[in-house]
């Protein structure tokens, strides 16, 4: 199964005054005109979707995602506003209409694709409380013998001095980590939130952090051999639970 990761795109409202509103948009213009290219059978988009969380950048981001061919499923991040998703993307089915967390499980495709909401309102660290850990427990028992992809958009765990301690309690990214680690069918965790490409292994599995869509805000990059390009993440999970990843730039023409 082939599947494409965007993050942290952080569209502005087109009647933005700010130079990045017109970049931030073209890379995400770019990046579904390549993926399109490449046919995954999904796209996961993990978070900090628009900048401020307003409804003009809910509006701007539909709009630059509408040609993408493959299904899409989003996770929200912090700068994301959960309600003013849900009104954006109100035609996708498999978002919770109502309640604390937008997460929720996909079972239409080969691999098992389990949304996590790592956001709460006013909250910049990660959040990941018992009620979220219950939820995770169950979903994760129900299946135990199907190879299974979580995404989510705070990593829990520290990037050398750049990201640290980035849950609001310690102990709730190490409930993350335990909840995983006893289900080995999890091939694999993608994060968005830190803006670097980092490829570790954590609780029994892979974790992947994808950098920035928007190139102005992305990290750990060698801009001359990105040369200005935005970049996303192809995902191929085998049979055996391998995940493979590839950081890909999206072409020049788009």
């Amino acid at each position: 199964m082939l599947i494409a990761q965007i993050s942290d795109t952080h569209i502005l409202a087109p009647a933005s005054d700010q130079p990045a509103a017109k970049l931030r948009a073209d890379c995400l213009r770019r990046c579904v005109a390549d993926i399109n290219h490449q046919q995954p059978d999904a796209v996961i988009f993990t978070g900090d979707t628009v900048q401020h969380g307003q409804p003009g950048e809910y509006a701007r981001l539909r709009e630059l995602l509408a040609p993408l061919e493959a299904p899409l499923y989003l996770v929200p991040g912090n700068r994301d506003d959960k309600n003013e998703m849900r009104a954006a993307f109100s035609d996708h089915a498999h978002l919770p209409r109502s309640g604390d967390f937008l997460q929720y499980v996909i079972e239409e495709h080969a691999v098992r694709l389990v949304a996590i909401d790592s956001t709460s309102r006013g909250e910049r660290k990660g959040v990941f409380c018992p009620a979220r850990q219950t939820w995770l427990e169950k979903v994760l028992s129900d299946r135990p013998d199907q190879p299974t992809l979580l995404f989510i958009h705070h990593p829990p765990f520290d990037i050398d001095d750049h990201y640290v301690g980035g849950y609001r309690r310690p102990e709730e990214a190490v409930a993350l980590a335990d909840v995983v680690s006893r289900h080995p069918q999890v091939a694999g965790l993608t994060c968005g939130h830190v803006h670097w490409l980092i490829e570790r292994e954590w609780a029994g599995t892979q974790a992947r952090v994808m950098p920035s869509v928007a190139v102005d805000l992305r990290k750990g990059i060698d801009e001359t051999e990105a040369r200005g390009r935005p970049v996303y993440l192809l995902h191929r999970l085998s049979q055996a639970t391998r995940l493979a990843s590839l950081a890909r730039r999206a072409d020049a023409g788009g």
